[in-house]
């Protein structure tokens, strides 16, 4: 075991042991320099067999959650491979298991495992939504921390894997026994999504009855079985979850998601109440739409059906998460209409890019009515649409940098060319010069060049560091923005040289992007995958003052802060 008051890797001190498990120890440690508190993960050569394959189950899991970027998830921030030890440093999570909840007090409230599931929900409906889909297949209580806050965290990414289309089922079988869905135990196919909606609903039904169904007689009943105050909807919900075939289940977790949101309407007494409401309405409807018919006539009730139709499938795309319910949306229904489409932009971007076939498929749509779209809501267009497609284009575009620039110049373009907002429209002409900049650029040798406008060029690269450019609400965007410019210093400072632009120059825009970095604080509404990122950042501006600073300019640098 760590020392208490120890030192790993320089950086980070043991403060207390917060956890044992069989392989494995946790600490609480601290990195001093930083002011942060990290939890420390120690698995020890010493006796136990077959180590390089428990090894290499935690390379898998740390190579998994090194990827991911969400609220309910740990980050992992270090992976140290001593000589005798195996450490995995990584987001410390105050609170305690959902399994100690029980120990502690038994059954836990309805209304606070609904609360839990939902963000259980979210977090799984994440993973399955990466590409290719991660399946966790170890859902139970002992798996999920609940923080002070009334938060939940989601851990031991152990058993976790990616889905393979290819595969007929899992080659290896993984999980816990009452939790696990029949499918994890070979012979019934690959686990997939449905696998975690199985699991999750053995976990509600322990969490909400007290019941562990990974004890004797490993069976769940009906929920009120056990406590007959509890909702019939919740219990219909968990059934459902809990069946064997995969299709009988809820097929996503979006899906179930929806069903929690309105639980209550599944309860029995509500059915009843609703089943009369829903007869006293159907009558009330149909003398309604006698009485419309014959008064206003055909068409405008042909018109209701098409709002009814597209507000439907825009709430089947929210509950699925694919865009197929907004692409019929604009396709069939509505295509004037900006909400399927800023529906369907937020979907591509929630990664916080935007790929190729993404692209394609927007502005094939947006092509075939951009006419339409500006004469019926020209401003919402411009605004919440084309700017936000055009920033995802020009900083986190997945193609190449020279084609992210024309397309996102002629996004720019078209926005100065029709929006009447001021704001809007300064913003779109000062990017939609940068990126017609660039692209020039890029397609001329500038060592060769002689006649490259400095100041504008120099004034280009000034405002394309400055990080309101890439709307720091978006945080990644932001670091990519920044990543970029220090690589086009690193790459091209002898041609800056030759156009002009001093050592100073370019060491102070440097030391601006690196004193910027330098502020940044991971938060749940800053999220990326880990400070390792920000170091490397760190690192990169580093290497490229130093690289300038080899050049000889004329114009000696500035002294670095600290220094």
């Amino acid at each position: 075991m760590l020392e208490i008051g120890s030192l790993v890797d320089g950086k980070y001190k043991i403060l207390r042991v917060v956890g044992k498990g069989g392989m494995s120890v946790v600490y609480q440690a601290v990195n001093e320099k930083a002011n942060k508190i990290w939890a420390v993960k120690e698995v020890r050569k010493d006796g136990i067999q077959n180590f390089e394959v428990v090894k290499q189950n935690l390379i898998v899991e740390t190579d998994l959650l090194k990827r991911f970027n969400h609220p309910n998830l740990p980050s992992i921030i270090d992976v140290i491979d001593g000589d005798g030890t195996f450490l995995i440093v990584m987001d410390y999570i105050e609170g305690n298991s959902l399994s100690k909840a029980l120990e502690n007090s038994g059954a836990q409230s309805q209304d606070d495992v609904i609360e839990w599931s939902k963000q259980l929900c979210d977090v799984l409906g994440y993973l399955h939504s990466r590409k290719p889909p991660v399946i966790y297949r170890d859902m139970k209580p002992a798996n999920v921390m609940l923080k002070p806050d009334g938060n939940i965290s989601l851990i031991d990414f152990g058993t976790a894997r990616e889905f393979k289309s290819s595969s007929v089922e899992d080659t290896t079988c993984l999980g816990t026994q009452g939790y696990a869905a029949p499918e994890q135990y070979g012979g019934h196919g690959q686990t997939d999504a449905r696998t975690d909606i199985y699991c999750l609903g053995a976990t509600m039904y322990h969490l909400v009855t007290g019941h562990n169904p990974s004890t004797p007689p490993y069976e769940m009943y009906p929920i009120r079985q056990w406590n007959p105050m509890l909702s019939s909807g919740l219990e219909e919900i968990i059934i459902k979850c809990t069946q064997r075939n995969p299709e009988d289940r809820y097929q996503s977790c979006a899906e179930l998601l929806y069903a929690l949101d309105h639980y209550q309407d599944l309860d029995i007494e509500n059915k009843k109440v609703q089943a009369f409401k829903w007869k006293t309405f159907l009558v009330s409807v149909i003398l309604t739409v006698i009485m419309f018919i014959s008064t206003i006539g055909f068409s405008i009730a042909g018109s209701a059906m098409s709002a009814s139709t597209y507000d439907s499938l825009i709430l089947q795309g929210d509950n699925s998460g694919t865009p197929e319910p907004y692409i019929s949306a604009i396709k069939e229904v509505d295509p004037g209409n900006i909400t399927a489409y800023s529906k369907l932009l937020d979907l591509y971007t929630a990664d916080n890019s935007i790929s190729q076939e993404e692209f394609s498929t927007l502005q094939e749509l947006e092509t075939e009515n951009e006419n339409l779209l500006l004469s019926e809501n020209k401003e919402a267009f411009i605004n919440d649409y084309v700017m936000k497609l055009a920033k995802y284009t020009f900083f986190a575009y997945e193609g190449s940098q020279s084609e992210a620039w024309s397309r996102a110049a002629k996004l720019y373009n078209k926005a100065v060319n029709n929006t009447e907002n001021k704001n809007t429209k300064a913003r779109a002409e000062l990017l939609y010069e940068l990126a017609t900049d660039y692209q020039s650029r890029n397609n001329r040798d500038v060592a060769g060049d002689n006649n490259i406008d400095k100041d504008k060029f120099w004034n280009s690269m000034q405002k394309l560091a400055d990080g309101s450019l890439a709307e720091k609400e978006t945080l990644n965007i932001t670091l990519k923005c920044y990543q970029f410019v220090v690589t086009d210093i690193y790459n091209n400072n002898t041609d800056f040289k030759r156009i002009g632009i001093t050592e100073r120059e370019l060491t102070e825009l440097l030391k601006t992007i690196e004193n910027t970095v330098n502020k940044i604080e991971l938060s749940d509404s800053f999220k990326i995958s880990s400070d390792t990122e920000l170091q490397h950042m760190a690192d990169n501006i580093l290497n490229t003052i130093k690289e300038v600073e080899t050049l000889g300019f004329d114009n000696k640098s500035v002294e670095r802060a600290g220094e």
